[in-house]
């Protein structure tokens, strides 16, 4: 999966971003959003996302569960720096931090499936100049992370950064 992510979300994309980061919009999102992601990933051998429609880079994440042990899937938006990808878990800007934060906390393992292809990561989290440069990056695909940073005020929202499984 290495080469960078460079496909930036156009103008009507944008124009988009701006109704899906309102608060009602983005609290439906958070309980909606993966149903619909994971239906259509189904529907279309793992080709494609509701998500993806405005622009934003997809990914699909396997992590262990921390209570259970079990595999726990993730439609998540990709950050891509050569062969790391970053995750931004703002959940929506929700009290908590998302579940597969937590999974990948305990078990830094994980397998991603990107753009038909899969591999295997070991993540980290970041934390200062990393995180900020991460935290920018995701800016330019979506504006919406600062909201909702501003949302989840009583929170640090944490990075991480994946890395290919040597």
């Amino acid at each position: 999966m290495a080469g960078e992510m460079t496909i930036r979300p156009n103008a009507f994309q944008r124009l988009i971003h701006g109704f899906l980061m309102l608060k009602p919009v983005s609290a439906f999102l958070a309980i909606a959003l993966h149903h619909a992601d994971t239906f259509l990933l189904r529907l279309t051998d793992n080709r494609h996302t509701v998500t993806e429609i405005v622009g934003l880079p997809i990914l699909q994440l396997t992590t262990i569960g921390r209570r259970t042990g079990l595999p726990r899937q993730s439609v998540l938006v990709g950050l891509q720096d050569g062969e790391k990808i970053a995750l931004i878990a703002s959940n929506f800007g929700r009290e908590h931090n998302p579940g597969w934060y937590y999974n990948l906390k305990v078990n830094p393992e994980c397998e991603v499936l990107w753009n038909g292809k899969s591999g295997k990561y070991i993540a980290r989290e970041v934390e200062g100049e990393e995180s900020q440069k991460y935290w920018q990056l995701g800016l330019t695909y979506y504006a919406g992370y600062k909201k909702y940073k501003a949302r989840a005020a009583h929170r640090r929202i944490p990075v991480m950064v994946m890395e290919p499984k040597k």
